[in-house]
């Protein structure tokens, strides 16, 4: 039997704050909390999560992973998270690609593809 996607680990500085913005953006919510976690899912039961933890050090590379998200409206999307504090990154994607890369408020980038067709 093959194994179950749990959850995305996510280092953080402050994984109380990134977990909450993360929570926002997804429409999720926090099912754990302590001091050295915090983890949100859609649902309590409803797998994967995203789990913060703390790191000492700031980002400091490109991600070698990264969340894709498909709105169904991609203009108001991208908007919506840079008005929570998302802001527009560069990773030497195509000027005319499908989609755009943002970065969470500690940098971590992620994409807003197109709109489902």
């Amino acid at each position: 039997m093959p194994s179950r996607w749990e959850q995305v680990v996510v280092d953080a500085e402050d994984p109380a704050r990134l977990a909450r913005w993360w929570a926002e953006a997804l429409g999720f919510r926090i099912v754990k909390e302590t001091p050295d976690e915090v983890e949100i899912r859609r649902g309590p039961d409803e797998l994967p999560g995203l789990l913060f933890v703390p790191v000492p050090d700031a980002k400091t590379v490109k991600n070698r992973l990264h969340l894709d998200l498909r709105p169904d409206d991609q203009e108001a999307e991208v908007e919506r998270l840079v008005d929570m504090g998302a802001r527009p990154a560069e990773v030497g994607q195509h000027e005319d690609a499908g989609w755009v890369v943002l970065a969470d408020p500690e940098g971590n980038e992620f994409c807003v593809l197109s709109s489902s067709t």
